[in-house]
Formats: C-alpha cells, sequence, structure tokens
C-alpha cells in the first residue's frame, strides 16, 4: 500500500480501508490525493469503471474537511441521475458513519423533512440533481447562501454525461450563478471513465472559472477484455425468417440465462421484447424466470427491484437495460454484458463494457446482431449493424478512441430559460444588468452576441415572457410565470409526455401513447390489458394477462460519428480477420466485402443506379449527412435540378434532371453561403428542437438550426470532393 497518499488520510478513512481489507491503493488514488492536497486546482479524475474514482476524490476532499470543518455544506456532490445519487449516499454514509460529517440526499424523491434537516444542520456533504440545483438558486437563494456560503468542492459524477448539452451548459451555468449568489468559490473535480482527449473536459470543468485544471488519468490499469461478436440474417421468406429468430432468441437464451448479466439494447422497445422473448423460453424449458427490464419508462420501484436483484441475488439474473444501467449504479459484479444490435457511439461501448468484470478485472462482451436481409435496395444488403459493431471494437482496441465533446455553438433555448431563472433568483432587472448577468454565464460568454440577446429580450417581452416596469426594469411576466412555476421547468432536457401505467401493485412505468381499452402490450417485463383510462390524470388502469405485445415510445437512433463511417468504410476494404467474430458473422462480413468489390461501392461517392437515378454514399457521420440531405432538399434543389431524395442512415438515392457525372461537375463548382439558414431551410419553416424553443424568435430558431444542428463548412468540403467512375455503371436490384 502506498502510504504517502494512506498516512495522509484522515483516521476514520484509514479504519475505513482496513475494514475493508484493501491491501493496496489504486494508482488514480495516489495521483488524486496529491492533485487535491498540494494544489488549488480543478481537477479531473478520469480512469477505467471500478478502477476507484469515486473514492480517489472523496477520500482527500472529506480528510480535508475532517481537518478544518467547512462553516457551511464543504462538499456539493452533482449526479445525473437520482438512482447514482442514492447509490453513492449509501457508499458515502457507510465510510462517514464515524466522521461526524454528514451527507444529504437532495432531489425530487427526498422527503421535505430530510431537506429541512439538511437546512438547518447545513453541514458534510450534499449530494443534488442539476434540477433541484437549478430550483434551489430559483425559489430559495436565501437558503443557498446558508448552505453554500462556505463550499470548499463541488464533484461532478459521470461528467462525460453532461458534456457537449445542454444539461451539461446548465450546471456550468449554476456553479457561476451559485458562486455569484452565495459568494462562495469552490474547486471542482470531474469524474469519468470515459474520456480519451481530456482537454475538452478540463476546458468544460473550469468554464467561467479563474483556477487552473489539471488532469489525473489512469487508463492502463490491468483489464482483460473478452469480446464476441455473431450476426444472424431474417431473410424475406417468412418461414425462413422464423426459423431465424429461433436461432436467434435461442443464442441469446444459451448465453445468459445461467449467468448474473446485463443485455443492453439501443432502445426501450428493444429491451421489452428481448425480455419477452427471454422469458417465454424459460417457461417452455420449464426454467426459472430471472429476467428484468430496466428503462426510463419503467417505474422507480421497479428498477430498483432489478438492480437489487442484479446486486444481492447470488444465483442467475438478467435484465435488459438502456443507457439507465451505463452509468456507475452499484449492481455488483456481473459475469457478461450482452449488445443486441451496434452501439451508436464507442463512448457507450466503452461504459457498456465495463459494467462486467469490475471485481475480476475481466469484461465480457457479447455482440448480437439481426440483419434484415429482406429489403430489395442494394445498399441495405451490406451489413451496416456488424459494419458498426466491428468498428466500434476495433477503434477502441486500436485507439482507445471515444467521440469528442462539442460545445452547442448557438445555445438560444438556454439562453432564454436562464434569462427567467436569472430574474427568479433576483426580481426586478434592469436590461443592462439582466444582460450582464445573463451574458457572462460560461455556456453564452463566447457565443450569444449583445445583438442576438436583444432579439431574444424583445421576443420574450412581446409573448408575455417578461415583462416591463414603469421603471424601466424587467421582471418574469405571465405567461414567463406559468412556466417557472411548474416542476418540469428546472429540466432543460425534453419533457415527454406521459400516460402513467398502473396495476393493482402499483405504478408499473409509463407510455407516450395510450392504448385502446382492452389492448394488450408489454412493459416492464410482464404482459398487461388495459382495463380503463383516465385521460384527464393520463393514468391507464392493467391487468396482467398472457400475451406478447410490444409497445413503441418516441425517440430516433442516435448519432454516429464520422470517424466511426470511416472505419466501417476501411473494413470492407481490409482482408483482416477479426478474432472475436464467429463464424455467421465471418461468412456475412465476406460476403459484404465482394459485394463492394463486384459494385465498386467503396470507389465512389456517386453510384448510377437507374435513368436520372443514383446513390450518394459519402462515408460520413449523423450530422453530415443530415446536412447533406438539408443542403439537397432546400437550397440546392433547384440549381441541382433535384425532384426527389430518400435513404437511409448511411445513403441517399436521388432522382434528378441532371445524370451523375454532371451533378458531380456542378456541385464542385458551386459557391454556397455557409451562414445562410436559407439554404438548409425552406422559407417559414422554425425548427423546434430544444424544450424552450418556443421563447426563441424565428430567425434565431433558423440561425440554431443551422449552427447547432448541422456542420455546413465541412459538408461542403464533403460535396465538393464526391467521385464518380468514368465508366459508369448500374447496380441491380438483388432477385
Amino acid at each position: 500500500m502506498s502510504q504517502t497518499a494512506f498516512e495522509r488520510y484522515a483516521p476514520f478513512i484509514r479504519e475505513y480501508i482496513y475494514r475493508k481489507q484493501w491491501t493496496y491503493l489504486h494508482e488514480v488514488q495516489v495521483e488524486s490525493c496529491e492533485a487535491i492536497l498540494d494544489t488549488d486546482h480543478h481537477v479531473i479524475i478520469a480512469s477505467g469503471t471500478a478502477s476507484g474514482k469515486t473514492e480517489a476524490a472523496f477520500f482527500p476532499i472529506l480528510t480535508t474537511l475532517y481537518q478544518k470543518p467547512s462553516d457551511s455544506m464543504g462538499v456539493m456532490y452533482i449526479g445525473p441521475l437520482k438512482a447514482l445519487i442514492n447509490d453513492q449516499f449509501e457508499r458515502l454514509s457507510g465510510l462517514l458513519e464515524e466522521s461526524y460529517i454528514p451527507v444529504w440526499p437532495w432531489h425530487g424523491d427526498v422527503s421535505q423533512s430530510v431537506k429541512k434537516h439538511a437546512l438547518k444542520e447545513a453541514q458534510g456533504v450534499l449530494q443534488i440533481t442539476p434540477e433541484s440545483l437549478e430550483a434551489l438558486l430559483m425559489q430559495r437563494p436565501g437558503d443557498a447562501v446558508r448552505l453554500f456560503s462556505d463550499l470548499r468542492f463541488v464533484i461532478i459524477d459521470e461528467i462525460h454525461a453532461l458534456m457537449g448539452i445542454d444539461r451539461g451548459l446548465q450546471v456550468i451555468c449554476l456553479l457561476s450563478r451559485l458562486e455569484k449568489i452565495a459568494g462562495c468559490s469552490p474547486r471542482r473535480m470531474g469524474l469519468s471513465a470515459t474520456l480519451n482527449d481530456y482537454q475538452p473536459a478540463m476546458d468544460f470543468l473550469a468554464a467561467g472559472s479563474d483556477r487552473k485544471t489539471v488532469a489525473v488519468g489512469v487508463q492502463t490499469h490491468k483489464r482483460t477484455i473478452s469480446l464476441c461478436a455473431e450476426s444472424f440474417v431474417l431473410p424475406g421468406d417468412s418461414a425462413q425468417a422464423e426459423a431465424v429468430m429461433r436461432q436467434y432468441n435461442d443464442f441469446l437464451y444459451e448465453n445468459c440465462h445461467d449467468k448474473k448479466c446485463l443485455i443492453f439494447t439501443n432502445s426501450r422497445g428493444g429491451a421489452e421484447k428481448v425480455i419477452a422473448d427471454m422469458k417465454e423460453l424459460a417457461q417452455k424449458k420449464r426454467d426459472q424466470d430471472v429476467f428484468y427490464v430496466h428503462h426510463g419508462s419503467v417505474s422507480a420501484s421497479l428498477r430498483h427491484e432489478a438492480e437489487a436483484a442484479l446486486r444481492n441475488k447470488t444465483g442467475p439474473t438478467v435484465a435488459a437495460a438502456t443507457l439507465t444501467l451505463e452509468l456507475g449504479i452499484d449492481i455488483g459484479d456481473l459475469d457478461s454484458t450482452i449488445q443486441v444490435g451496434a452501439p451508436y457511439s464507442c463512448a457507450s461501448f466503452v461504459q457498456r463494457l465495463g459494467r462486467s468484470g469490475r471485481r475480476t478485472g475481466k469484461s465480457q462482451m457479447l455482440f448480437v446482431d439481426l440483419h434484415d436481409d429482406s429489403n430489395r435496395n442494394p445498399f441495405d444488403s451490406l451489413p451496416w449493424g456488424l459494419l458498426r459493431a466491428i468498428a466500434v471494437i476495433q477503434l477502441y482496441l486500436e485507439e482507445r478512441w471515444v467521440e469528442p465533446f462539442n460545445l452547442k455553438p448557438k445555445p438560444f433555448s438556454l439562453l432564454a430559460h436562464q434569462t427567467l431563472s436569472t430574474l427568479m433568483t433576483y426580481g426586478e432587472l434592469s436590461p443592462k444588468k439582466l444582460a450582464k448577468n445573463v451574458l457572462l454565464l460560461p455556456a453564452f460568454r463566447n457565443s450569444i452576441s449583445q445583438d442576438e440577446y436583444r432579439q431574444l429580450l424583445h421576443y420574450l417581452l412581446e409573448n408575455d415572457y417578461l415583462q416591463r416596469m414603469e421603471s424601466g426594469g424587467i421582471i418574469v411576466g405571465l405567461k414567463g410565470e406559468r412556466l417557472t412555476n411548474h416542476y418540469s421547468y428546472y429540466a432543460v432536457f425534453q419533457d415527454e409526455q406521459v400516460y402513467h401505467v398502473h396495476s393493482k401493485e402499483g405504478e408499473i412505468g409509463t407510455l407516450d401513447n395510450c392504448p385502446a381499452v382492452d389492448e394488450v402490450f408489454v412493459l416492464a417485463g410482464r404482459t398487461w390489458q388495459v382495463q380503463s383510462v383516465d385521460e384527464d390524470r393520463k393514468i391507464i388502469y392493467v391487468h396482467p394477462v398472457k400475451n406478447n405485445r410490444i409497445p413503441s415510445w418516441s425517440g430516433s437512433g442516435g448519432n454516429i460519428h464520422t470517424k466511426i463511417v470511416l472505419r466501417m468504410r476501411q473494413i470492407l476494404q481490409e482482408e483482416a480477420l477479426y478474432a472475436y467474430l464467429r463464424p455467421k458473422a465471418v461468412e456475412l462480413l465476406e460476403q459484404a466485402r465482394c459485394f463492394v468489390k463486384e459494385t465498386s461501392l467503396l470507389q465512389n461517392s456517386v453510384i448510377p443506379y437507374a435513368e436520372r437515378s443514383f446513390f450518394l454514399c459519402p462515408w460520413v457521420g449523423t450530422k453530415e449527412m443530415q446536412t447533406i440531405k438539408s443542403l439537397l432538399a432546400c437550397g440546392l434543389k433547384d440549381i441541382l435540378q433535384i425532384y426527389s431524395i430518400s435513404g437511409g442512415r448511411h445513403y441517399l438515392q436521388v432522382t434528378s434532371d441532371l445524370p451523375a457525372q454532371q451533378f458531380v461537375e456542378k456541385v464542385k463548382r458551386l459557391e454556397i453561403d455557409i451562414e445562410n439558414p436559407d439554404f438548409v431551410l425552406p422559407n417559414g419553416q422554425f425548427p423546434k428542437i430544444d424544450k424552450y424553443d418556443m421563447m426563441v424568435p424565428d430567425a434565431l430558431l433558423r440561425k440554431a438550426f443551422l449552427y447547432n444542428e448541422l456542420d455546413v463548412p465541412g459538408t461542403i468540403e464533403v460535396l465538393k470532393g464526391l467521385e464518380i467512375n468514368a465508366q459508369s455503371f448500374t447496380m441491380n436490384t438483388r432477385q
């Protein structure tokens, strides 16, 4: 054990380590101890799953509180999930029981009596969600002063889950507002297992602060990785398809039913489907039902039941989950993880892989892909899911690469939200003071111009979100009051309009759409029939039955980075064999490689298909593909004589009066104003994408779409690089 770090810890921490019978400190814990105790910097702590990041932050921080108690809360821990806060509360309670340092949870599920007790004591560690901190600063700024006047540290857990989205920008704004309101200047600690390039995380953590930031990164801790990937091809013939589905489900069942295992899917419906199929097989085989579902539409109590089963049961336990179990909730040691369908990102893959082998040091993941081969479109014959799975794996194995995080260039929705929040805190402010308070927040300091903010304020005043007083000052208007008085206001992510599903046993979960009376559906791994619906209260009353019908939820697939798509292309180009591929996956990959060689697919970005019709396959990510669609459907439609555009995630089929060769030549000569929304949006179209876009004027909505959702400069370079064979050919549909 490293005596240097160990001896510096407070006595109660050393005693805790002895009780746990730890024989050494992880490298990240030693380095974090030095960074926290020997500097005054913010600190990024980046290390693999189960490497002791939480202790790496808390041990030295709690030591400083023990040696020099704070006059208020000394530590604020910000967690992205209430479940993660509850989990960390249990861990900290055991650590702090002999320290006389209290720990307080503070979120929507915590009782008012606990919060009152925390306000009265105003000491120790406060664990809070971004939304509850927003509510505190807006509604109870005086209490915020009492709680945080001598705040020393802020710990942001799973910081990667906040970066690059409005919720993360909200957190950084909240910290700046808190420092101003409470007069404190806490150091910030960011924890993550999913960082490659530390600099963006360091910049994000330090936003709005004058302190330096250092990174403690240990990504080389010993961990064995065992990977396996298999594919099943679903043919167009229905009888054959049924046989393949039986093989697919049997394969899944044999690889999970006798293990402690997490099955990750890319959708809530996918999680429900796989567990419904596994339960059906278990019943046929007369095996024990050990299957659970865990996603955002399953009630909190049933999610806790699944977590407890994974954590505490000694026998087999299988849960299908979405991103709700990606983050660091303690679910004990798993035998393996299964990924159904390819993950959309390397970051997600790294998180999911790290859920197994936390104690043994051996992470196991099985990829299972179901390729639909029934579509007659030649591009759809490519096994995109298998290719993406291999690309994600190879990028991690070869480079330890994960997606970079980019701040939103024009966060107008958040700007409107923080404007109302600021006025709720201070009451009346002059336009000048309001602009100073808001535009100096880190999310807007370098991205929003004074003219853009002036446009926003005029719109908010005209539409009664704000009101101008006779004195010239500005307050929250009647429409703004109705908005800010609702509990949903504190969150900047989109709220789903949902129906709550109840049985005699209590709440089961939620649905986006209301099924008809007597309709049957699956939720939380069980089958229910609708008895009645209370439309006013949005409650569906159900009772259990036997049947399987998976409900649908809103939402689209995840975004794919261009680097993953280019690696997919490289996989088709190279002849490498990957040791983790099972026979069916190898066969499917070889067929795909033969197909692209026969069609010269990889040598052409534009492939003639039929008269006046061609495929566009630029090998770019989701954002760039969306930009191409927007340009071709709007600003370039008439210039390029385009009749129609259709296609999938990786290709477009374009019908134009121009032959493919002339189309490419004309694209190369185009001059496009990259700052003009008219090139990507039809007149009269004002996309409302973010939660508070209804408070944003039309001109700014168009600008937000251009800058936030698209990459026009990068995509123009892609379009100008389009190539076509001098000797064109026609790809035949498969019979």
